[in-house]
């Protein structure tokens, strides 16, 4: 025979347990022992993890990279048309030189930007690569928020501090995605990560 106690116990266990179940999951998605939010807000809507992975150059892990969508995409050209914010978030898991980190966006711009295309954004380039002369290399464990906020433009923050002025043309922030999505990834196990699609 049940006592009054055990009766009570079972039931909040179970009111417990149905509360639990009801709740959305909020489980973070781990890449390489960074853990990524499943959302995050920006300019005050709530992104989606899209996807998540791990950048890697001959072997060894540089970052891990996440990207939040609105809603989730699995094609490039639907990414690049996505209305209203986007991020793109790097965790080093390694330092790496102001020099060698400036030097690979580049290459990724460079291989996956026709010339054309970077005429039209040159000035904003420019704009980019003042943050390679203002900080002292990255670190591991360092967090970089590359987002883009509709209005303002493309921010850029190291570890919650902003890095240079907002860059306005949607052009730019769309390059700086195809260094990780183009034709010539950085890092070609990565793009389908970010893209959810494996």
């Amino acid at each position: 025979m049940l006592t009054h106690h055990t009766t009570l116990t079972r039931l909040a266990t179970a009111a417990t347990l149905a509360i639990a179940i009801a709740l959305p999951a909020t489980a973070a998605v781990e890449v390489g022992g960074v853990k990524f939010d499943e959302s995050n807000k920006v300019a005050g809507q709530d992104l989606k993890l899209n996807g998540a992975g791990m950048r890697t150059k001959f072997v060894v892990k540089v970052y891990a990279a996440g990207l939040y969508l609105a809603e989730k995409k699995t094609t490039v050209a639907d990414v690049m048309k996505q209305d209203g914010p986007r991020r793109m978030t790097l965790v080093m898991v390694r330092d790496v030189s102001s020099d060698d980190f400036g030097n690979a966006f580049m290459e990724g711009l460079n291989d996956n930007v026709d010339k054309t295309e970077k005429a039209k954004i040159v000035s904003q380039i420019g704009k980019f690569g003042e943050i390679f002369a203002k900080v002292d290399g990255l670190r591991k464990g360092d967090v970089l928020h590359i987002d883009w906020l509709p209005g303002a433009g493309t921010q850029i923050e190291l570890n919650g501090k902003k890095l240079i002025e907002n860059v306005p043309d949607i052009a730019f922030y769309n390059a700086l995605l195809r260094i990780w999505l183009g034709d010539k990834p950085v890092d070609r196990s990565l793009k389908p990560a970010l893209l959810g699609i494996r």
